[in-house]
């Protein structure tokens, strides 16, 4: 069976702490959004077939549509609060096996690593690859269709939130899990590469005047938001970030 890795992307406006984030600019100039940013990088990823927003059915939302529309992509609408049935869906209607899995707040990812990560999920047949214990906003997730739909079956209210693999996690003598191993300068809870607030916005718009499309050095990203003015930004969402991040 030929297996097919989607990206789903769950994307909403709502949020008590900044709102619409994935639309904020991350280059004001040329009128470059995070989400713009996000969907171009993961279009040249030759490990992911397709890349599918999920999108809150909430009237607040639609401007979604024309962002897929722009980059010619497919999207759904679904639940405003079941973001697991919307990645779900996004699956479905691409006919996929394998969901890769991203905040749309969270433009500088950790690629370098996913073709290998893909060819091992697929070859050991793992229902979930984590890419975790890494800066926030750096990780990623591949999970097979099958463990989601599972997890939207059994799950509680939370699990089916933003918290897309809580149950997987909870679960973990159910499920065959890959713990991906991080390059060292990545192994930090110090720091935070993911928006939630103003203050990172500032940060992530800095990291990206070091950064191209084709060009993400993230030795240097880690030594920049090090320097103690960057890392002042951020200090005070850094512990509760973590301590949110899975429940």
């Amino acid at each position: 069976m030929n297996r097919k890795l989607v990206a789903a992307i769950a994307c909403r406006n709502m949020s008590s702490r900044l709102y619409a984030k994935p639309l904020h600019y991350l280059d004001i100039k040329n009128k470059i959004t995070v989400l713009d940013f996000i969907i171009s990088r993961l279009k040249k990823q030759k490990s992911i077939n397709e890349i599918v927003l999920g999108i809150s059915n909430k009237t607040e939302n639609k401007i979604y549509i024309d962002i897929a529309k722009k980059f010619k992509i497919k999207y759904i609408l679904g639940d405003d609060h079941n973001v697991l049935s919307r990645l779900i869906k996004c699956g479905k209607l691409s006919k996929a096996t394998d969901i890769f899995r991203i905040t749309s707040e969270s433009p500088f990812t950790f690629l370098d690593n996913l073709n290998h990560t893909w060819t091992s999920h697929q070859k050991l047949k793992y229902d979930a690859s984590f890419l975790d214990d890494v800066i926030d906003g750096c990780g990623y997730e591949i999970i097979n269709l099958k463990s989601l739909i599972i997890s939207n079956k059994k799950g509680s209210g939370l699990d089916r939130s933003e918290l897309c693999t809580r149950y997987i996690r909870k679960n973990k003598t159910k499920f065959k899990i890959k713990y991906i191993k991080a390059p060292k300068y990545l192994k930090s809870k110090k720091y935070r590469l993911t928006i939630d607030y103003p203050e990172d916005l500032i940060l992530c718009r800095k990291v990206y005047k070091l950064v191209s499309l084709n060009n993400i050095n993230f030795k240097k990203i880690t030594k920049f938001i090090s320097q103690k003015n960057n890392k002042e930004l951020i200090s005070k969402f850094v512990k509760s970030g973590y301590k949110n991040m899975y429940l």
